[in-house]
C-alpha cells in the first residue's frame, strides 16, 4: 500500500508534469524557457505558440490541481486536510518542477484546478472577475492577482471555504501573488507584456520569438 507521504509525493509529481515545456518542445521542438517571458504556463505559451496549444496547455495544467483533490486526497488519512496537502503539493510541483530543474509556471491554471474541486461557486465567480479585468485592462497578470487575492473571500462569503480549506485557499492566493512579483514590478514600471500582444509566434527550432519588456 502506499503510503500517506507517497501520495503526496504523487501530488507532487503530478503537478510537475512541465506540461507547456513537453508541448512546445515535441511540437515544436523548442525550449520555452529561452522564448517569450520564458515562463513555463499557459501563457507564455500563447504568447509563443499560439492559442492552439495554449489552451489544451491551461486544460491540462488545472486538471493536475484537480487529480491531486479527487483521486489522490481520498487515499490517504481520513479528514479534510490530507486532500487539501495533495493540491497544495502539486501547485508547488507546477511551480517548482523537478523535472526541468525546479523552473515552472506561476501556479494559476494547477491551482484553479485545486479550488474548482474545491469551491466550484467561487471559482466561477473568480474565472469570470479574471476574465474582466483582463479584457478591461489587457494585463492578464492584473487578473490573476487580483482574482487570487480576492478568492478566499469569495469562497468564504459563498460558504464554500472554513477553516482549513479556507486556510489552503489563503495559501494558495499568497504563492499566486508571490510568483508573479516580476509582473507587478513591470506593471509599476508601465513595462507589462498585454495580453493578446504576441511576441513573435515560432515557426520552428531556429526561429526565436520575441521576449517581453
Amino acid at each position: 500500500m502506499i503510503s500517506a507521504a507517497g501520495w503526496l509525493l504523487a501530488s507532487y509529481l503530478v503537478g510537475a508534469i512541465p506540461t507547456s515545456y513537453l508541448v512546445a518542445r515535441v511540437f515544436r521542438g523548442i525550449d520555452l524557457r529561452e522564448h517569450g517571458s520564458r515562463n513555463l504556463g499557459a501563457t507564455n505559451v500563447y504568447r509563443v505558440l499560439g492559442w492552439r496549444y495554449a489552451i489544451p496547455v491551461g486544460v491540462v495544467d488545472a486538471a493536475k490541481g484537480a487529480v491531486a483533490i479527487w483521486v489522490f486526497g481520498p487515499r490517504g488519512p481520513g479528514g479534510t486536510v490530507f486532500p487539501l496537502l495533495c493540491g497544495l503539493g502539486a501547485v508547488v510541483g507546477h511551480t517548482l518542477s523537478a523535472f526541468v530543474g525546479f523552473k515552472g509556471g506561476k501556479g494559476v491554471a494547477t491551482a484553479a484546478g485545486v479550488v474548482l474541486a474545491l469551491s466550484p461557486w467561487a471559482f466561477a465567480a473568480a474565472l469570470a472577475l479574471w476574465a474582466v479585468l483582463v479584457r478591461l485592462t489587457g494585463y492578464v497578470s492584473v487578473g490573476s492577482v487580483t482574482a487570487a487575492a480576492l478568492f478566499p473571500a469569495m469562497a468564504y462569503v459563498l460558504g464554500e471555504a472554513r477553516g482549513p480549506v479556507l486556510l489552503l485557499e489563503i495559501a494558495l492566493a499568497l504563492v499566486i501573488i508571490a510568483k508573479h512579483r516580476s509582473n507587478l514590478a513591470r506593471l509599476a514600471r508601465g513595462t507589462e507584456n498585454r495580453f493578446g500582444r504576441r511576441g513573435g509566434e515560432v515557426g520552428g527550432p531556429g526561429k526565436v520569438a520575441g521576449r517581453p519588456s
